[in-house]
């Protein structure tokens, strides 16, 4: 059973995240000849006070 964990700046909508699953597990049973019960997907959503590439916070740009 693959679980998929994806980190992301908080704040899209739950719309957004159904389609991302949807073709996020059909393209994970393709590739790894699995059912789409056995795919797993968990949303981290992380500030951007809480988040820096670069040496600068995103909450800063």
């Amino acid at each position: 059973m693959p679980l998929i964990t994806v980190e992301l700046f908080a704040g899209r909508d739950k719309e957004t995240k159904r389609k991302f699953v949807e073709r996020i597990t059909a393209e994970t049973c393709e590739i790894l000849g699995c059912k789409p019960e056995a795919v797993q997907i968990m949303f981290k959503d992380v500030k951007r006070e809480d988040w820096a590439t670069g040496g600068e916070l995103w909450s800063d740009k």
